[in-house]
Formats: C-alpha cells, sequence, structure tokens
C-alpha cells in the first residue's frame, strides 16, 4: 500500500504573493509544500554572446516571450553599450510581458504589440502584418517549440541565445524525503536525474505540468503518476489539490479497513 502524500516539492520559485491556492492546500490537506526549483536560469556573458556574431543594430524589432529573455536582453545591450533606439519595435507572447517592458522603457512612447491570448501562435499574425521588420529572436539555450510557427511564417529574424538552464544543484546535506514531485519542463527531469543519478522512484509520485514534460518522464524512464495536461482543470493547483485528496482519501479507506479487521 503507497503511502499518503504529506510532503510535496514544487519545482519553481515560493508564490510571492501571501494568498496562493497552495498555501490552501497546505492548510486544508494537512501536508507540507516545499518550493525548490530544479533549474535556474544563467545569463550568457557578453563574450559568449558575441559568438553567436550577431549584432544588435541590424534588427527593427525584437520578439520575447518570457520576462527573463526581456531582463537578459537589456543586459546585453548594456554590457555591449548598444543604445536601444527609440525605434525598435517590441512583439510579445502576452499582455504581461509586453507591460514588464516599463522597467527598461517609456511605456507609452514604443511600439509595443502582444497576442491577444497569450499565445504565441497567436502573435504569428501580428508578425505578418509586419512582415518587413528584421526581427531578433531573444530565447534561452533550450527554448526550439515555437521555432517551427515561425519557420512556416517566413519572417525574417535571428535566434539570439542570450540564457541558459542550468541544474540547480542540490546540497549533500538537503532532505530529499518527499512524497510527490512536481515539474513543469522537461529540464527539471534533467535536473533530477543530474542531481540523483541512482534516483529509484518507489513509492514517490510525479506529476507535470505540459506536454513535453510528461515525454520527458517517460523518456527517464520513470512513472507518471499525474498528467496535468489531461486535467479538466486548468488551474495547477487545483488538479494537485484534487490528487492528494483521492490519494490520502483511499489511503485512511485502507487505514480504516485494517484497524476494523484487527478488531474482529
Amino acid at each position: 500500500m503507497a503511502k499518503p502524500v504529506q510532503k510535496i516539492l514544487i519545482s519553481q520559485p515560493r508564490p510571492a504573493a501571501e494568498k496562493s491556492p497552495y498555501f490552501d492546500i497546505e492548510k486544508n490537506r494537512g501536508v507540507e509544500i516545499v518550493f525548490r526549483p530544479f533549474i535556474k536560469v544563467e545569463g550568457l556573458t557578453s563574450r559568449e554572446f558575441r559568438q553567436q556574431k550577431i549584432s544588435l543594430s541590424d534588427f527593427t524589432a525584437v520578439i520575447f516571450t518570457a520576462r527573463t529573455a526581456v531582463d537578459h536582453f537589456f543586459r546585453l545591450c548594456d554590457e555591449q553599450r548598444y543604445q536601444v533606439p527609440d525605434t525598435l519595435k517590441y512583439f510579445c507572447s502576452s499582455e504581461s510581458i509586453g507591460l514588464y517592458l516599463q522597467k527598461y522603457i517609456p511605456f507609452r512612447k514604443r511600439k509595443i504589440f502582444h497576442s491577444p491570448t497569450g499565445k504565441f501562435e497567436d502573435l504569428i499574425p501580428i508578425l505578418q502584418k509586419h512582415h518587413k521588420e528584421k526581427y531578433l529572436f531573444a530565447v534561452s539555450d533550450v527554448s526550439k517549440d515555437v521555432l517551427a510557427n515561425l519557420e512556416r511564417s517566413k519572417l525574417q529574424y535571428t535566434r539570439a541565445v542570450m540564457y541558459r538552464t542550468v541544474p540547480n544543484n542540490f546540497g549533500p546535506d538537503e532532505a530529499f524525503d518527499y512524497d510527490m514531485l512536481v515539474f513543469f519542463s522537461p529540464e527539471g527531469i534533467k535536473a533530477l536525474q543530474t542531481n540523483f543519478p541512482d534516483f529509484e522512484q518507489g513509492n514517490i509520485r510525479i506529476a507535470t505540468f505540459g506536454l513535453t514534460t510528461a515525454k520527458a518522464v517517460a523518456d527517464a524512464g520513470l512513472r507518471l503518476d499525474l498528467d496535468g495536461s489531461k486535467s479538466p482543470t486548468k488551474s495547477i493547483a487545483a488538479t494537485i489539490d484534487a490528487y492528494i485528496a483521492e490519494q490520502n482519501e483511499g489511503y485512511e479507506d485502507d487505514e480504516e479497513e485494517a484497524t476494523e479487521n484487527n478488531e474482529e
């Protein structure tokens, strides 16, 4: 009989907001949730970026699909002493990324466009309306999932790697006594294998959110217990909450049955 889910590792940073559905799960289900990213982001140095032989001044527009890309684009511009022109256009996969640009530029004085749905594929038609632009696509070393859409669009673009994803190593004295691990990217699965090359899953549940992450679990020869991409709810926290309730309720039923049998 499997153990109940009592301690959960969420492979993301702890939520900044005081009110998070994860905290409600802890309170309502009596479980412990630990936020521990398996991966971290490192920016490329100016020297590493120059090795791509990309001249920032060649482009009239830049494409962003993450706030991290925004940060490292402007960091590299500063390090290379490149004065970002007022005429540069910005195309973002979501409105929130577009608004994040206010950290670096006067928002109202720039030409900023974003996907109406928050999905990259819905940004493509907007990019095509500006087909004469020369696009710089600021990405990480693992951002390849959206390139097919760009290739089909036949736009002029250059993929510029500005940051990389690396394993966030566990310390030798850091406890790893979890009943459930929750992953959001294939890189998280790779980091698990890097940190624990002799990892044996046993009764540890693995949950994923995203098709590529679920595939990474299978490719690693691990068991996937909760595939969030098949959940009827769009809420990650709600999906986890329902799974814990189901798992722990079953355990409680087994406990009650065992107690009754012992009494007889």
